[in-house]
């Protein structure tokens, strides 16, 4: 299991970093007679790296009309992770985090949406690493919240600020502002950040159902859903009569079910029911399935592991303040050899605070999951994933057989692919559109049965 602990602490560090900080030396408002402005600030990573500048507020309205901030160019040629930092020690001075200032806020106006990092080091260098929040908006100022409740230690002397942290490249030079970065107390859930309403409650028949965590369902045995080697803490909590649990101070949780590992492959799909009041951005939230395989241990050489992933431009999309369902086809999970010997979940992402709810596994179609009344003889399911590279799976179902067309087509409307053209059987179909000769960009797909369609929206990325 060592093994395992190592890697997924690993896995953390790279997709959710945290760091901690009381500045002694604060606010950093860049202001005359404040603190920032005539600080030591070194720039890395940028190419040339251009020195921080103190300017004159480009926009002084909104929530922050401050005389001056700082700007911070991006370079196109810099690295991702191209940001600035201040002088150990002398500058922010000796600083401890603790549940009285585990929040840290910064305000940002930004010309594109990108991660936001800070991170927190000690004078020897050592560091937890930077966290990362999107804006949301852009060409206006926004505050942005960091959350260090789970990385509370003393001796810190140093903040780093990446102000464009995209790992997908940029496509030009980016002037960013950034102000005003206060640390005050934090962390946990505030009153009014929980759910007001439970998760809808599932209905596939229960014979089609493994469940790991749901009410309406028995579930099976499920030995921790915070696992010693992850990064998470968890209780159980009650939403509108409902059980669920709550994930904060959250990187990445380990589910573990191995006294009694699951057979999923009589399964089609995996769902779960995700709530978060954090704000989206361009964070993502991760699930990962892992096969102990025969012997039914970690490391015997025949376990695999299969992860898939969501973000506000995905289907499902992630959004704050609403309950996310997401429904995964059990294919989507293709690195898993086998799906015969469950025996861990992982989540992880960006949200610092997650519920979740009705946690299983099924075979029933997901078209036809909590619809009530069908408006049509079928139904067309959203493609996933999406947006996709370069392959993604395409979902309907028919009440009863059917004579039916599905074709894709680009955004000025001509047909570009026929995926299927016949009779279909009633119940679930799945077809693969494979992309690897068709450019990036909108498409649509549309199924014709017989004089009505259903026409959904995909996005192919390169």
């Amino acid at each position: 299991m060592k093994s395992k602990m190592t890697i997924l602490l690993v896995l953390s560090c790279m997709l959710s970093m945290g760091g901690v900080a009381l500045a002694q030396n604060a606010p950093i408002d860049f202001e005359a007679g404040g603190y920032g402005a005539d600080w030591t600030w070194t720039v890395f990573e940028n190419e040339t790296n251009p020195a921080l500048e103190i300017v004159a507020n480009p926009s002084a309205s909104g929530v922050n009309t401050s005389a001056t901030v700082a700007m911070f160019t991006a370079l196109q040629a810099g690295q991702p992770w191209a940001g600035c930092e201040s002088l150990h020690g002398t500058d922010i001075g000796t600083y401890s985090i603790s549940a009285a200032n585990s929040t840290i806020k910064i305000m940002v106006y930004k010309t594109v949406l990108s991660d936001v990092g800070i991170k927190l080091v000690k004078p020897d260098g050592w560091s937890l690493g930077e966290i990362k929040v999107a804006n949301t908006v852009t060409n206006e100022w926004e505050e942005l919240t960091f959350d260090f409740t789970s990385q509370m230690q003393d001796g810190y002397d140093q903040i780093v600020v990446f102000p464009d942290f995209d790992l997908n490249g940029r496509t030009q030079d980016n002037v960013v502002y950034f102000d005003n970065i206060t640390f005050s107390e934090g962390g946990g859930v505030e009153p009014g950040e929980e759910p007001e309403v439970a998760a809808p409650t599932p209905a596939h028949d229960a014979s089609s159902v493994i469940s790991l965590f749901s009410n309406p369902y028995t579930d099976v045995t499920v030995d921790t859903w915070s696992a010693a080697w992850d990064n998470a803490d968890v209780q159980d909590v009650v939403i509108a009569g409902d059980d669920v649990k709550l994930y904060t101070s959250f990187g990445f949780a380990g589910i573990e079910f191995t006294s009694q590992t699951v057979d999923a492959t009589a399964m089609t799909s995996f769902h779960m029911d995700i709530w978060t009041p954090d704000a989206i951005g361009t964070g993502a939230f991760h699930v990962k399935l892992v096969d102990f395989g025969a012997d039914g241990v970690w490391s015997g050489g025949d376990d695999t592991e299969s992860m898939v992933s969501f973000n506000a431009y995905t289907t499902p999309a992630l959004v704050s303040g609403e309950w996310v369902r997401i429904d995964i086809p059990m294919s989507s999970f293709s690195a898993l050899a086998s799906q015969a010997h469950l025996a861990q979940m992982v989540i992880e992402g960006d949200p610092n605070t997650v519920y979740v709810d009705n946690v299983y596994f099924h075979s029933n179609p997901a078209s036809i999951d909590d619809r009530g009344a069908l408006p049509f003889e079928f139904v067309l399911e959203q493609n996933f994933p999406n947006p996709f590279n370069p392959s993604t799976t395409i979902r309907f179902s028919l009440e009863n057989p059917e004579y039916v067309r599905l074709k894709v087509f680009n955004v000025a409307g001509q047909e570009v692919a026929s995926l299927f053209e016949g009779q279909a059987n009633s119940g679930e179909h799945t077809l693969q559109f494979e992309a690897n000769n068709f450019a990036a960009g909108t498409y649509f797909y549309s199924l014709t049965v017989g004089q009505q369609s259903s026409v959904k929206k995909m996005v192919l990325v390169k």
